[in-house]
């Protein structure tokens, strides 16, 4: 896999990044004077240090000081509408949505500066200031982009929790951030069906919280049913009695570079949710400079015909980097959807991308690996893709298989592809592709973006070899990473910055290893990896050879202990619905043997219903080491589909009856 390429006919190679620290530091104070600052009378720049870091303190367990535009002061949600209003862009489309049911929603800049205007003052109506904490639960609707900027309008902290969540995981975001504003909505449409939600937000608040009220979207009832709705009075309101009625007159003010902006929380492998804390100047200058250079038209007089679509959840990192503020700080048009792929029928996105021209989709690989088991045959000749003009993948690193059925069935064979590499840690992309290479690597994240840069090192932190394993780390991050895990640095400096503190190394947590060109290949958390008597190997290396199969849509692999070899590979795979499920463990054991060699060969070959995947797309892998040892299952809250925890449970559990009677 590593050295092979497809050839496109386009520009230049990936840039590295500036040589030097004084090349990196000017190369992003030009990208951050592509937005609106505050001007300082005196000074040449809005700012008056570009970026300071004190090292880490190991003795104290505190991770770096990190600060960049220092002195500077914006607004973000100003970046993202009033500019592009006030340039006389108003008439502009930024959002046009498509709820599940197939209601449609289209709103220009100027609309969306009303909007978040109205949302700002009817949140200092509510007591909501500066630094104060707003907890978003809801799905993919206008009011999510709407409300999220009006927080940050106003210089509070955003922290969005994925609308599917349980009460409990949003019981411990809200009493972890000490919020004082909960906003949700009645209900939200998933699979052609009604959710309610409310319950769960209450539960969520029932407990010791800091919460003074709670504002509610109705998305669900209808209107001569709203009395049904429980409401506690004088702590809940309804968003069209609130934002609704509020004035559409709304001046912003300019905060510090450093204000924090949102709080992120991480599904992390052990322990509770990190909540990453992201500011306001650095973040929005690698999100709106990274958008540009990965998404956008690399003609800028061809920008006005983009509509940009990223189908992540918008409490995703990746959707509030390159589905809010990356896009709308560009003044992008783009897409939002709010249900799930297949409802009511597998080519709802090809349908979406034909009706809206979308000329640049970036999605996850397993739903480009679902796509592939609905379509076995290609994408229908009925579907209209020839808007597509860029394709793009994140989440985890892309398999081989699955990277070439997205290029040829949705970019015909010819767009190029963006298989980006970065972290809720690091704010914005750190590895890609450019969108403007001449030949792509199939699953290879190329080399560092601009600004930034990493290395692939030993527990030493030497440097290691072509083709071997080591851990990735950043070691000159961009302005958009995280400083702080919120009301814990400790654990912040644990996580990432003790094991290669002296040399000042962020700690990535994935495997990578370089090809003989000295591009990256991630292979997987280090947590996923398997030692098979001695020989490391990658999860993902295993699956994308598993995937390859003709008869597999998805595969899981994980590592269970074994007393002669260590670790033992074992491998859930999801089979496609033509495929016949007798004899297919041999084969595949063959299969991957084959394909990387009899080291790698499964022990066991699980087919199941589903893997257990993040809402971000990640196989948790740990779950499928848990589940086939049959020990205490970790925290499954972050899940988008826990429904497959019991489809793998039966499945195990019949596997051992049939063993069983066979004694």
């Amino acid at each position: 896999m590593g050295g092979e390429t497809m050839g496109i006919t386009t520009q230049t190679a990936p840039a590295n990044p500036p040589a030097t620290e004084e090349e990196r530091l000017s190369f992003w104070e030009e990208a951050a004077l592509r937005l609106d600052w505050e001007d300082v009378p005196g000074q040449d720049k809005p700012w008056h240090t570009t970026h300071r870091r004190v090292p880490a303190d190991a003795d104290a367990g505190l991770g770096p000081d990190i600060t960049w535009f220092e002195g500077g002061r914006l607004n973000v949600a100003y970046n993202c509408v009033d500019r592009h209003v006030a340039a006389g862009r108003g008439d502009r489309v930024a959002l046009h949505f498509e709820g599940e049911p197939g209601d449609r929603r289209t709103l220009t800049y100027e609309d969306l500066q009303r909007e978040v205007s109205q949302a700002a003052n009817a949140l200092l109506g509510l007591g909501i200031t500066q630094g104060d904490r707003v907890v978003i639960y809801l799905p993919v609707i206008p009011e999510t982009v709407i409300i999220t900027l009006a927080v940050a309008r106003i210089g509070a902290i955003h922290s969005l929790v994925f609308g599917g969540f349980s009460a409990e995981a949003l019981k411990f975001r809200v009493e972890d951030t000490r919020a004082k504003l909960l906003v949700t909505t009645d209900g939200q449409f998933r699979r052609g069906v009604a959710v309610p939600v409310k319950d769960n937000a209450d539960a969520a608040v029932a407990g010791d919280n800091a919460i003074e009220h709670v504002l509610v979207v109705n998305r669900t009832t209808a209107p001569e049913l709203l009395d049904t709705v429980p409401m506690t009075e004088g702590r809940d309101v309804w968003w069209h009695d609130t934002v609704g009625q509020a004035s559409a007159q709304h001046t912003p003010e300019a905060f510090d570079a450093e204000t924090p902006l949102f709080i992120m929380y991480t599904s992390g492998t052990t322990g509770k949710p990190k909540g990453l804390v992201h500011t306001s100047g650095g973040y929005l200058t690698q999100a709106s400079w990274s958008f540009e250079h990965l998404f956008s038209n690399p003609e800028p007089a061809l920008r006005d015909q983009d509509v940009h679509w990223c189908t992540a959840d918008l409490a995703w990192v990746t959707a509030h980097t390159y589905e809010l503020y990356g896009p709308l700080s560009n003044g992008a048009t783009q897409v939002i959807f709010e249900g799930t792929p297949n409802t009511p029928h597998p080519g709802r996105h090809f349908e979406i991308i034909e009706r809206y021209g979308v000329t640049q989709y970036y999605t996850a690989p397993t739903l480009v690996r679902s796509l592939m088991g609905w379509f076995p045959d290609g994408v229908p000749a009925s579907y209209d893709l020839s808007s597509i003009r860029l394709l793009g993948t994140v989440g985890e690193a892309v398999n081989p298989e699955a990277w070439r059925w997205l290029r040829e069935n949705v970019g015909a064979g010819t767009a190029p592809v963006v298989d980006t590499w970065w972290q809720s840690e690091t704010g914005a992309t750190i590895l890609s592709p450019a969108p403007t290479d001449t030949e792509f690597k199939p699953g290879c994240a190329a080399r560092p973006l601009p600004g930034v840069s990493t290395r692939i090192v030993d527990d030493a932190g030497n440097t290691v070899p072509p083709g071997v394993q080591g851990f990735i780390v950043v070691d000159a991050p961009g302005p958009a990473i995280a400083r702080t895990v919120w009301g814990n640095p400790q654990r912040y400096f644990d996580s990432y910055w003790r094991k290669y503190a002296r040399q000042g190394w962020f700690l990535a947590g994935d495997g990578a290893k370089y090809d003989a060109d000295g591009d990256v290949w991630i292979l997987g958390r280090v947590d996923d990896t398997l030692n098979v008597s001695g020989h490391l190997l990658s999860t993902i290396e295993i699956e994308s050879a598993l995937v390859s199969h003709p008869d597999v849509v998805e595969a899981g692999v994980c590592p269970v202990a074994d007393p002669k070899t260590g670790h033992a590979v074992v491998a859930f795979v999801v089979l496609k619905a033509s495929a016949a499920a007798e004899d297919i463990a041999s084969e595949l054991k063959a299969h991957v043997a084959r394909e990387i060699g009899p080291i790698a060969k499964p022990r066991d070959v699980v087919v199941v219903p589903d893997v257990p995947k993040t809402r971000s797309g990640k196989i948790m892998r740990r779950l499928l080491t848990q589940l086939f040892e049959g020990t205490t299952l970790g925290d499954t809250s972050s899940l988008q589909n826990e429904p497959s925890i019991a489809g793998i449970q039966s499945v195990l559990r019949e596997r051992s009856d049939n063993r069983n009677t066979q004694k």
